[in-house]
């Protein structure tokens, strides 16, 4: 027998997320808007650092954290459906007590320099992969480090790096075997900024905030490389592969959000003596996007459940980030022209959503991407077509 629902447990810990984003997170939206328009950040510095604080004495710190480092591990499936639910609010919100999960991989004396202070917010990590003539296609990734004694010296560019202009270190891939490259040639570093690399902001449509990375013979000690040298491009695809179904998982709780204020929107709206609700044009919309957002809700599940229960969830992940990416752009799509002029104005979050939205069809893989992983799977026997639950 398949049994699709959570445990009680599981509910409970959903139930209390989406009470604690709809109490304290959603009503920040308002001065968020506010702000924006008048040319000034959404948000006053300490805001979200005092939310996650509350958040940590409800017992929300470190979701995904292992226990040994004051975690609380739910796992991936629990870790979709809590984005799912801080997907609800396009205020950037984020439990605390958390690091990128290749630096759980940091041995003692990185764990102390780099791990620890990372899960207590004392300091800012980003991840660097992607580079001018590198982006979908992680394997071209042309940074260089050289071996120079007990250290190595990196040279190179990195680009669309979120949170690269606030991160004190990055966790940084570099080709160390040209030859090799990708298989067995690219190792990952800790590479703190004090040792010379420096940042520039990029502006983006969105409130999205990259950043490119220059690094002009970086000199970083042998102690700082995370794992082994010439294993990094693994790491690389571990820490994709996670965002590979959280992506969808924030696409689902989005829509679902969006798609409430296009149901209630339709309610009230009255064109030519009916509410826009009596209109089979506007049903359609409405109903061809509640099938869509529960399509992805299930693929993203699936996928993570797969990561979690050890299976290779390379495939699964893919169609779950393609599905959302393109379900997140429709749905939005449709509720801004429900609302109709009200939707493209900056009163209203949709305009926003709108924006931000827009990204997810382009990091973390692009569609096009996806679907070459998809179609690559299938051609090549990788995946068979009829299975389930293998």
């Amino acid at each position: 027998m398949i049994d699709f629902s959570l445990s009680d447990e599981q509910r409970q810990v959903r139930d209390t997320v989406r009470a604690f984003v709809t109490r304290e997170v959603v009503p920040l939206e308002a001065q968020v808007l506010r702000n924006e328009r008048d040319g000034r950040p959404g948000l006053e510095p300490g805001v979200l650092t005092d939310l996650q604080a509350k958040a940590r004495r409800s017992g929300f710190w470190g979701i995904t954290t292992p226990e040994e480092f004051g975690g609380i591990a739910l796992g991936p499936v629990m870790n979709a459906v809590l984005t799912m639910e801080l997907g609800r609010t396009f205020v950037p919100f984020r439990f605390g007590g958390s690091a990128d999960n290749i630096l759980f991989d940091a041995d003692a004396e990185q764990q102390d320099a780099y791990l620890l202070p990372t899960i207590e917010g004392r300091r800012r990590s980003c991840f660097a992969i992607t580079e001018p003539g590198a982006g979908s296609d992680a394997r071209n990734i042309r940074t260089r480090a050289r071996r120079d004694g007990d250290d190595w010296v990196i040279s190179g560019e990195k680009t669309f790096i979120t949170g690269g202009h606030e991160a004190d270190f990055c966790i940084l891939f570099a080709v160390t075997d040209p030859e090799l490259g990708a298989d067995g040639g690219v190792t990952c570093f800790l590479v703190d900024r004090d040792m010379g690399w420096t940042s520039s902001p990029i502006p983006t449509m969105g409130e999205w905030g990259p950043a490119s990375l220059s690094f002009d013979e970086v000199r970083v000690p042998s102690r700082n490389v995370l794992g082994e040298v010439g294993k990094g491009f693994e790491k690389a695809l571990r820490w994709i592969g996670q965002g590979r179904y959280l992506i969808p998982a924030r696409a689902v709780g989005s829509a679902e959000r969006l798609l409430g204020m296009a149901v209630d929107y339709a309610k009230v709206r009255e064109s030519m003596g009916h509410k826009i609700a009596e209109y089979q044009a506007i049903q359609w919309q409405i109903a061809d996007s509640a099938v869509e957002i529960e399509s992805t809700k299930w693929l993203t599940l699936h996928a993570a459940w797969r990561a979690e229960t050890g299976r290779d969830a390379r495939h699964a992940t893919s169609i779950a980030k393609l599905t959302g990416a393109l379900m997140a752009n429709q749905v939005v799509d449709r509720v801004l022209q429900i609302h109709g002029g009200m939707g493209y104005t900056k009163e209203l979050p949709v305009e926003r959503w709108y924006r931000e939205l827009r990204l997810l069809r382009i990091y973390e893989g692009t569609d096009e991407i996806q679907r070459r992983t998809i179609a690559r799977n299938l051609l090549k026997g990788h995946v068979a077509l009829g299975t389930i639950g293998e």
